[in-house]
């Protein structure tokens, strides 16, 4: 809750030119506030840019005040949803299960979730990060048949990095990473390789996108406050390109 509609079309814009010119680029959705999707769809369209929502209800209709449908995103041009942020949890009291019905609402209308999962700083160094992980994914994943048709992204966001400056060290990403990749192998045994993207969220920023991205287990990036900083975006966005130039 940053920008207003003016503020976040002119960031979807300048977002949208740093990927002008260049021959390989990552794939980019853009996140702004509810009340600015319209808007916002109008750059993005035709850009083959996504258009994601910060939250969706997880009823079909009604008398809940105040909350947005699956439906009504998907008429407004939302093609993502990201769902279970830890502000969510946190400040919300979103619970897993609430998430489960989340996914299985967003997925009914044809939009493509991106799952936020991660521990809090006392179930890390109690040795249960794993644990609470897994947890989450089951729960959240419960009942969800997937199309595969296109890219299910796991958010991994540790809570205690987010908008924090902490951050897990490389090496903790990646073994988080690989088990959350193995958990979803054992839910979906017959999905295609390509079913799944990890992406790691919790103060990335234009310093550490590079050494995160070139580690294969990291397959994309939910950033958060840098987001807003057009030449921090910058940055990312260029480790970004750099990686996937070194990888063709």
């Amino acid at each position: 809750m940053n920008l207003g509609v003016r503020e976040s079309v002119a960031l979807a814009r300048a977002s949208l030119l740093l990927l002008r010119g260049k021959k390989i680029a990552p794939q980019m959705i853009i996140c702004p506030s509810t009340i600015a999707l319209s808007e916002v769809r109008k750059v993005v369209a035709r850009s083959g840019c996504g258009l994601g929502a910060q939250n969706v209800s997880q009823e079909e209709q009604g008398a809940f005040t105040g909350e947005t449908s699956a439906r009504m995103l998907s008429e407004v041009g939302a093609t993502h949803v990201i769902i279970g942020h830890s502000e969510r949890r946190k400040l919300f009291g979103e619970i897993d299960e609430l998430v489960n019905l989340k996914m299985q609402k967003v997925l009914e209308h044809n939009l493509n979730p991106i799952l936020c999962i991660g521990e809090t700083q006392t179930e890390r160094e109690e040795g249960n990060a794993k644990k609470i992980v897994t947890h989450q994914l089951v729960t959240a994943l419960k009942n969800v048949r997937p199309k595969f048709s296109e890219t299910l992204c796991v958010a991994y966001e540790p809570v205690w990095a987010i908008g924090t400056g902490l951050t897990p060290t490389t090496q903790e990403i990646v073994e988080m990473h690989a088990h959350i990749k193995m958990v979803l192998g054992e839910l979906f045994p017959t999905a295609p390789e390509s079913a799944f993207a990890v992406l790691y969220g919790g103060s990335v920023n234009g310093e550490n996108a590079y050494g995160f991205l070139r580690e294969k287990e990291i397959e994309g990036l939910l950033v958060g406050g840098a987001s807003l900083k057009i030449h921090q975006f910058k940055e990312i966005v260029d480790a970004a390109c750099q990686v996937l130039s070194a990888q063709n």
